[in-house]
């Protein structure tokens, strides 16, 4: 085997250039295979973190829009669940209207524990006005739309009603989720004044976030066992949102296309060469046998040769296609600077990604090795 090993090595460094071509044309696949596989996978988070980051990913609520009292139960069973990574129950109330002057705007009023609802939406990243929180009762913040609308700042006192009951509320921030259906309609409290605005310690959700997104359905399906007889209702991001996962499943499929291609492409063309090579050297594996050099290790020789295009043509591939990466990160840019799809680097992605072309390199040899095998000194003479 060491011969063999040896063998291939002179063999590959005594025709360096055909060497070098066949070690550029497999970086040229691992890079296009690294570079389109990182590439959909960072848009593929940016498009879920965009869109479902900050929300809810598994809801728990009543049916008919009941309460549910029994929640702080709830709450302690889905925080021993390792597969959620937030639970927020929470209390919204919607058709409140909010006056300020002779102006009225209808808001959606929720209640949070705002240190956990923090992991969720994020508001530390989304205040406008400092990073006050409603922590009192009867404080709230706004979106930035009803800043304007109403004509109101920080520290600022503004009527609420709902059905009738008038509450006055103190402005102590605004946010902005660039989301103008949320700026406008959002009016966000401690979890104590929206419950004494319910006149309940009930909440009417509960909502989570899960550690595997795309697990969202199995996971409300147990839900949805578990508690069967509590008369609950479990909605999941992945049901309301069916295009957006159509849209994900599209891009994984082509990512998979095109690696299978591009892997399909090295085995070909590294086979076809080797095959080449085989009849290049067939007076050189002649002479070999002549002295004594088994059928095996005449295969051998080639498998080596492949194996070591392989490692070399994944290395080259690994730098090319990170390369190309940072290169788009540099180049292809939003206007205010940010890139237009996040670098995503996944080191288990890339290392499978070497593999894959190491195997295959290595298998795209069979075909040579197996010619050379069957080579016999003879015919070697008489093509001479």
């Amino acid at each position: 085997m060491k011969l063999a090993l040896q063998i291939a090595w002179r063999f590959l460094s005594s025709a360096k250039r055909q060497t070098f071509i066949i070690v550029l044309g497999i970086s040229v696949g691992v890079s296009v295979q690294v570079f389109i596989g990182s590439l959909i996978s960072g848009l593929q988070k940016s498009l879920v973190d965009t869109t479902i980051g900050s929300s809810s990913h598994v809801t728990l609520l009543k049916e008919d829009f009941e309460l549910i009292n029994d929640y702080t139960t709830i709450e302690t069973e889905l925080n021993n669940n390792s597969n959620l990574s937030v639970v927020l129950p929470n209390v919204t109330l919607p058709e409140g209207i909010l006056q300020e002057g002779l102006v009225t705007k209808e808001v959606l009023l929720r209640g949070f524990d705002l240190s956990l609802a923090n992991d969720i939406y994020k508001f530390d990243e989304k205040l406008t006005d400092g990073d006050d929180l409603p922590d009192q009762i009867n404080e709230i913040i706004l979106g930035i739309s009803l800043k304007d609308a109403l004509g109101i700042d920080v520290g600022d006192q503004i009527s609420y009603e709902l059905r009738g009951v008038p509450q006055t509320f103190t402005v102590v921030n605004f946010f902005d989720f660039k989301v103008d259906v949320i700026n406008q309609t959002w009016a966000v409290t401690n979890l104590a004044t929206a419950q004494a605005v319910l006149g309940s310690n009930a909440v009417t959700s509960i909502e989570t976030q899960i550690k595997d997104v795309f697990s969202a359905r199995d996971i409300a399906a147990q839900f949805e066992t578990d508690y069967l007889t509590s008369n609950i209702k479990v909605t999941n991001w992945m049901d309301l949102n069916e295009e957006l996962l159509s849209g994900l499943n599209g891009q994984s499929t082509s990512s998979y296309m095109i690696q299978v291609f591009v892997i399909i492409s090295v085995v070909l063309g590294i086979s076809s060469v080797l095959a080449i090579t085989v009849l290049q050297k067939s007076k050189q594996i002649g002479i070999l046998k002549a002295m004594g050099i088994t059928d095996r290790d005449a295969s051998l020789v080639f498998l080596f040769e492949g194996f070591i295009l392989g490692i070399f043509g994944a290395i080259g591939g690994i730098i090319l296609g990170l390369g190309l990466l940072y290169s788009f990160q540099t180049f292809a840019l939003n206007p205010d600077g940010t890139p237009v799809v996040p670098l995503f680097i996944d080191p288990n992605f890339i290392l499978f990604s070497a593999g894959i072309a190491l195997v295959a390199s290595t298998l795209a040899a069979l075909i040579p090795a197996i010619k050379s095998s069957k080579l016999t000194v003879i015919e070697v003479i008489r093509n001479a």
